[in-house]
């Protein structure tokens, strides 16, 4: 499968959206040509956020200014070639940012790039700097999701793919690619650490609120597992659910011990019926929210909640969504 027939699905998907007008949701257009909002980060204040969009840039929303230029990932970010990207085209040189969040203390930006590898910004921020590319001494094809430790700052992340770049993600998803891992990026040692390897398009990842886990997504597979931080199963790797269908990125709800997890029917084209599917620890399924009215059918990346809204992304929609729960 090509590039090309990558792009021509993406378009597909965007086709065949279908928006509601239900008051409770709420539409945030993406300016400048650019599309998916692919993962947020909220600030300190929780009165802004901060999303990857396809170009490479790094974008904050506050309501009352809106979205405003935030950080690029490479210096072409601004280019004008960058602008109108789709999906993953020109994201060598461009940049693709995927996962986000910020660490607790420092309030820098941690970017898991796809193409490009592991990013950091500043609070100002400005040009992202680059952390890693690779891992002993293996460079990384397709990074995906990305959260820090609440309690130490260590950052997790994800691989989709060690064998195929994102613009071959349908030949990933075809053959079943199980090479996929978690890794840790330590900011005092500035070590990266492989700590899962042969996940099924690993995607999202999530720390638990008291650092003890996180919990990583098989898109492909269909599957989450749990990787224990500490405790007497530090180190050990278990299966959590199989019940939520192509999973993407997983986000916890701040201290209530549950997690939103972002999921879709993976179908030839283009993925159906997207929905967020909130889960315990042990991956109870304790809601599920339906989306295909507000979203289509298109690949949904992210639910993530704050204040009683549920911010919502997606892969190449030309906006975000907020929904009141």
């Amino acid at each position: 499968m090509t590039s090309s027939v990558f792009v021509i699905s993406l378009l597909l998907s965007l086709s065949s959206a279908v928006y509601s007008d239900d008051p409770s949701f709420q539409k945030l257009p993406i300016p400048g040509n650019r599309s998916g909002p692919e993962s947020f980060a909220f600030d300190t204040t929780g009165k802004a956020f901060y999303t990857g969009v396809s170009g490479g840039k790094i974008l904050k929303y506050t309501a009352d200014k809106g979205f405003e230029d935030f950080a690029q990932i490479t210096k072409n970010s601004n280019s004008a070639w960058c602008n109108g990207i789709v999906g993953t085209a020109l994201a060598g040189k461009c940049g693709r940012p995927a996962g986000v969040a910020f660490h607790p203390k420092t309030g820098d930006l941690y970017v898991a790039d796809a193409p490009l590898g592991l990013h950091v910004i500043p609070p100002a921020g400005g040009l992202a700097t680059k952390i890693a590319d690779s891992v002993d001494g293996k460079p990384f094809k397709f990074l995906d999701g990305l959260d820090v430790d609440p309690t130490t700052g260590v950052v997790y992340f994800t691989s989709f793919s060690s064998k195929f770049s994102p613009s071959e993600v349908f030949i990933a998803v075809a053959t079943k690619d199980a090479s996929g891992k978690l890794f840790k990026y330590d900011p005092a040692t500035k070590a990266v650490t492989v700590l899962m390897e042969g996940l099924s398009g690993g995607a999202g990842c999530a720390v638990s609120s008291d650092g003890s886990f996180v919990l990583a997504s098989e898109f492909i597979k269909s599957n989450i597992k749990k990787y224990w931080i500490t405790g007497p199963k530090a180190g050990s790797v278990e299966d959590v659910t199989s019940s939520i269908s192509n999973p993407d990125n997983i986000r916890r709800v701040g201290s209530t011990g549950n997690f939103w997890v972002a999921s879709v029917k993976n179908k030839v084209v283009v993925p159906t019926d997207p929905s967020a599917v909130k889960i315990d620890s042990n991956g109870k399924v304790l809601q599920t929210i339906v989306l295909k009215n507000e979203f289509g059918d298109t690949l949904l990346s992210e639910a993530n909640e704050l204040d009683g809204k549920l911010y919502i992304g997606t892969l190449t929609g030309p906006f975000a969504g907020i929904m009141k729960l």
